[in-house]
C-alpha cells in the first residue's frame, strides 16, 4: 500500500502542473491506474444533459466508441457518481453484475470497480473510473487518496478553462485594441467597408457579410470570405436571392429590432425552410454553413446596418460570449462606418461649395488656348485656391490663379470675392499694373483676415508678348514652341494690400506655340523640404505640356509632381498661343 500511495503522491504533483485536458486525461488514465493497478481507468465530464468520456484505457475502440456520450440519466457507475456526488466502490463481479446487470464489465471476470467524483466549489464536475482486477476492496487511505486526486484533477480543469478563458479574453481585447486602429486608418467609406468586413476573418469567422439600410432595404456592400472564390457566391446568394423583408428571422429582423440573432447550429433543415427553391439550397448547402452571428451595426440609437459572421468549420459554434465579443466589434465598426460616411458627406458638400465659387470651365480665343486643373485636397474645410481666365472684347485674354491663405467658409468667401473682384476691375482696366492697384486699394481699404496672393497675365498678341504682375505668389513657368522651359522671375511684391502699392510687373516675349503655366503651392510645397526643391522637380516636368491636347497634358504634369501625402489643394492654369 505504501508504494501504491508514493505512486498517487506523484500523480498529485502531475495534475498540479498539467497545461492542458489531454494531459490532465492522459494522467488519470495511465499514471493513476497504474498507481492502483486498474486494467481499465476511464475519465468523464459532465455537459448539460449529458457526460463525455474524455478518455478510456483497457477496452477496444468499438466498445469506447459505445461511452463516448451517455445520458446524464443513464444508469453506470459515472453518470450516478456524477449525480450523486458520492463514491462507489464494487467489490467482486457478483457485485457488479447486482447493481449493472446490463454493463460488459460484469462479465470480464472477478475485479473491482472505484469510481470517485471530480469535486470543486461544491459542485460535480465528473468522475473517474477505474476496474482493478480482483475481489478486494482497496485500503481506506487509498480511497481517502483517490478523492483527493479527483479533487486535484478537477481543480486542474478548473485552472485549465480559467487559463483559457483568460488568453482567449485578452486575444480579444488585442484584437479589439487592433481593430480600433484599423479602423481609424480610412475615412473612406468603402475602403472602410472592406476593412471591417476583412477584421473577424479568419480569426473570428470563416466569412463576413456587411449589409446597409439604403431606402428602407438592405444592401450588401462587402463580403470577405476564407476562401476567395466564395466571395462571389455569397454576393451572387443575396442578389438572386434577396431576403423576405417580412421575414421575422435574419438580417431585416436585427434591423427592424436592433437586437443581434445567435445561431448556434445551422442545421439542414433551416437551410430547406429559408430556401426559395431548389438552386438556391444547392448553393447554401455549398457555403457549408455551421453557426451564424447578426449584429446590428447601431448609430445614434439606429441600426444603420447587420454585420454577419458565420463559421463554416464544424468545430466552431458561437455561444453567449461570442455574442458579446461580436456586439464589441459591432459598436467599432459602426462607430468607423458612421464617421467615414459623415466625413464622405462633408467632403462632398465641401467639393460643391469649391467648385460653385469656381468656373466650371475657361474660354479662350482662336488665337489662346486656355485650359484649368482644380484638385482638391480631400479635406472637409472649403480651400482657398481660385483661378479664371476670360476673353475681352478686343481679343486679349485675361488669366490669373490666386490663393487665399486658410480654410473654411472664410477662406472660401475671401475667395469667391477676390475672383469676382478681379474680373470686375479687369472689366474697366485690364492692365496688370491697374488691376494690382485697384486689388491693393481694395484690400486696404476694407481689410481681410486672410493673406491673398494673386499672379495676374494680360495677353497682347499685337506684340507677341504677355503683360504679368505677381502679387506674392510662385513663379509662372513658360515652355517655348522650340522645348526650352523658363522660370519666370519670383514675385515683384508681396501679397495683396500688404505693400505700397507699386508693383512693376514684367513683360516678356510669347510667341506663336509658347505655352505659360501658372500653379498654387499646393502642387510644389512639402513639410520636410525646401521650396526649391518642389520647383526643381516641376521644372522636370513641364515638357508634358508639350503633348496635345493640352488639357490632358496639363492633368499628367499635375498628378506626375503632387504629393498624395501633402493635404492642400491644386489650382494650375495653361496658356498657349496657337498659330
Amino acid at each position: 500500500m505504501g508504494e501504491n500511495l508514493a505512486q498517487l503522491a506523484r500523480v498529485t504533483s502531475e495534475l498540479t502542473t498539467a497545461g492542458s485536458v489531454e494531459a490532465v486525461t492522459k494522467i488519470v488514465t495511465h499514471h493513476m491506474a497504474d498507481a492502483l493497478g486498474a486494467t481499465i481507468a476511464a475519465l468523464a465530464l459532465a455537459e448539460d444533459d449529458h457526460v463525455r468520456l474524455l478518455g478510456v484505457r483497457g477496452i477496444g475502440a468499438p466498445e469506447a466508441a459505445q461511452w463516448e456520450v451517455i445520458p446524464v440519466d443513464r444508469a453506470t457507475t459515472v453518470t450516478d457518481v456524477i449525480r450523486t456526488g458520492r463514491r462507489l466502490v464494487l467489490v467482486g463481479a457478483a457485485a457488479i453484475a447486482e447493481r449493472y446487470p446490463d454493463l460488459v464489465n460484469a462479465a470480464r471476470g472477478e475485479r473491482t470497480t472505484v469510481t470517485v467524483p471530480l469535486r470543486v466549489a461544491g459542485r460535480t464536475r465528473g468522475s473517474i473510473h477505474l476496474s482493478i482486477p480482483g475481489g478486494a476492496e482497496p485500503h481506506p487511505a487509498e480511497l481517502e487518496f483517490l478523492e483527493i486526486l479527483a479533487d486535484t484533477c478537477a481543480q486542474a480543469f478548473e485552472r485549465i478553462e480559467a487559463s483559457e478563458v483568460a488568453a482567449r479574453q485578452t486575444a480579444r481585447l488585442a484584437f479589439l485594441a487592433e481593430a480600433s486602429i484599423e479602423l481609424a486608418k480610412s475615412l473612406d467609406l468603402p475602403v472602410t467597408i472592406q476593412r471591417v468586413a476583412r477584421l473577424a476573418v479568419p480569426d473570428f469567422a470563416d466569412w463576413c457579410a456587411i449589409d446597409v439600410v439604403r431606402d428602407g432595404a438592405l444592401h450588401r456592400l462587402a463580403v470577405a470570405h476564407v476562401d476567395p472564390e466564395k466571395v462571389e457566391l455569397a454576393m451572387a446568394l443575396q442578389q438572386r436571392w434577396p431576403p423576405d423583408p417580412a421575414s421575422r428571422f435574419g438580417a431585416m429582423e436585427v434591423v427592424r429590432s436592433g437586437e443581434p440573432m445567435l445561431v448556434p447550429e445551422i442545421t439542414d433543415e433551416m437551410l430547406e425552410a429559408t430556401a426559395q427553391d431548389e438552386e438556391h439550397l444547392r448553393v447554401a448547402r455549398e457555403l457549408h454553413l455551421r453557426s451564424a452571428l447578426a449584429v446590428p451595426l447601431l448609430v445614434r440609437g439606429r441600426a444603420m446596418g447587420v454585420i454577419t459572421w458565420v463559421s463554416t468549420d464544424d468545430n466552431r459554434r458561437y455561444d453567449e460570449d461570442d455574442l458579446h465579443f461580436a456586439e464589441h466589434l459591432a459598436r467599432r465598426s459602426a462607430s468607423a462606418l458612421d464617421n467615414a460616411e459623415l466625413y464622405s458627406q462633408t467632403l462632398a458638400v465641401a467639393e460643391q461649395l469649391q467648385r460653385a465659387v469656381l468656373p466650371e470651365s475657361v474660354s479662350g480665343t482662336d488665337d489662346w488656348e486656355v485650359h484649368c486643373h482644380y484638385l482638391p485636397s480631400g479635406r472637409t474645410e472649403v480651400g482657398g485656391d481660385f483661378y479664371d481666365a476670360f476673353a475681352l472684347d478686343d481679343g486679349r485674354v485675361v488669366a490669373f490663379v490666386g490663393d487665399v491663405m486658410g480654410r473654411g467658409v472664410a477662406a472660401a468667401a475671401a475667395m469667391a470675392g477676390m475672383r469676382a473682384s478681379v474680373r470686375a476691375f479687369a472689366s474697366v482696366d485690364p492692365t496688370p499694373d491697374a488691376v494690382m492697384s485697384a486689388l491693393d486699394g481694395m484690400v486696404q481699404r476694407y481689410g481681410t483676415e486672410q493673406l491673398v496672393t494673386l499672379a495676374y497675365i494680360l495677353t497682347d498678341e499685337a506684340q507677341d508678348v504677355l503683360h504679368l504682375a505677381n502679387a506674392g505668389h510662385l513663379p509662372p513657368w513658360v515652355l517655348r514652341a522650340d522645348g526650352a522651359v523658363e522660370q519666370l522671375p519670383f514675385a515683384d511684391g508681396p501679397p495683396l494690400g500688404l505693400g505700397d502699392g507699386h508693383r512693376s510687373g514684367v513683360t516678356i516675349p510669347f510667341a506663336c506655340g509658347d505655352t505659360l503655366l501658372v500653379l498654387t503651392d499646393g502642387l510644389v510645397e512639402r513639410r520636410d523640404e525646401d521650396i526649391e526643391e518642389g520647383l526643381g522637380r516641376l521644372r522636370g516636368e513641364v515638357h508634358r505640356l508639350a503633348g496635345s491636347p493640352l488639357s490632358t497634358a496639363l492633368v499628367e504634369l499635375v498628378e506626375a509632381v503632387r504629393d498624395e501625402r501633402y493635404d492642400d489643394d491644386v489650382a494650375a492654369l495653361v496658356l498657349r498661343r496657337t498659330p
